[in-house]
């Protein structure tokens, strides 16, 4: 993956694919799902999945929504390891038992991250190590694909130092442990107390051997410092919506919005020059890290959207 990414810049590294918007939790800070949508078709995800695939992308991750809820995960799974790109997801654990981790073993999942905000259940998120624990139990047990649990600080979690407790208990099951900061409605920093800076600082020193340990982006945010960077989504990266519209990310849905299926190596290009206006305050962690291997290439030339679209206002004023 990193070698193809190194000798060229006209494919995605990591596309991030919606197969339901639909989730079985309602977290407060939380704006990426719904209660009502039906899982996209199955013969259009796999339509979906090829065209990524014809793209060159390295990684085409799962999320949502809760994607364990498309009642045909597996196949798709099985389709993109077929294409000969890896595969992962994101998810909240609600969902597994024994038996759907080993049909996840059977299919080729190769990562799966879950992300568990807190000790206990309360009125922010339900995604607690208590609710969850017997799921990490289960997959230390049966899953050959590799775990991270991402535990998080920032956003309204109440108690910051159960950021701690999660992770340690990752890193006894033999999981790798990160730490994320949640961004609030819009995908940007919400500044960190003293106390969250503290519990960000001790958890991150957990995984450190993990690759997430390039994370001088979140040392910035977590002291509330704007990061200088080139942010590469829409070329790098991908967020392929439920409706099959590529996105910079989840966070900035509208930008470019174009039908995946005309999306092309032109795009691509565009995107890879074209600054990013979010970029200083973002804290998504999955853009920064596709944007890695692509810090002392080409210049962002290219205005923001936003700034694009003031200038062409501003020119039929005058």
């Amino acid at each position: 993956m990193i070698a193809d990414g190194l000798r060229s810049t006209d494919h995605p590294v990591l596309a991030h694919i919606i197969p339901i918007r639909r989730c079985n939790l309602a977290c407060a800070y939380c704006n990426e799902y719904d209660d009502v949508s039906k899982p996209v078709p199955t013969d259009e995800m796999i339509r979906r999945i090829d065209h990524l695939a014809d793209l060159g992308t390295s990684i085409i991750s799962f999320s949502g929504g809760e994607p364990l809820l498309h009642p045909d995960l597996d196949d798709l799974i099985a389709h993109i390891r077929k294409r000969g790109a890896l595969t992962g997801m994101i998810t909240n654990g609600f969902l597994l038992n024994a038996a759907r981790i080993k049909r996840l073993n059977d299919a080729g999942l190769e990562h799966m991250q879950i992300s568990i905000d807190n000790v206990n259940p309360d009125d922010v998120s339900k995604k607690s190590l208590k609710t969850l624990d017997h799921r990490l139990e289960l997959l230390a047990e049966h899953a050959i694909f590799h775990v991270n649990i991402n535990s998080v600080v920032g956003g309204g979690i109440h108690r910051p130092q159960d950021a701690v407790a999660v992770a340690k208990r990752a890193v006894e099951l033999g999981f790798s442990s990160t730490v994320g900061i949640i961004h609030d409605h819009d995908g940007q920093l919400r500044p960190l107390s003293d106390q969250e800076q503290a519990v960000y600082l001790q958890v991150r020193d957990m995984g450190k051997k993990n690759y997430a340990r390039m994370n001088y982006f979140q040392d910035n945010i977590a002291h509330g410092r704007e990061n200088k960077w080139k942010c590469r989504a829409g070329a790098r990266y991908l967020y392929v919506c439920e409706d099959g519209l590529v996105h910079y990310c989840s966070q900035q849905r509208g930008y470019p919005a174009k039908p995946l299926y005309d999306y092309t190596v032109e795009d691509i290009r565009r995107e890879f020059i074209t600054h990013k206006g979010c970029s200083p305050m973002c804290t998504v962690a999955c853009v920064h890290y596709t944007s890695y291997m692509d810090f002392w290439r080409a210049q962002q030339t290219l205005p923001s959207p936003e700034a694009a679209k003031q200038n062409s206002n501003l020119i039929q004023i005058r």
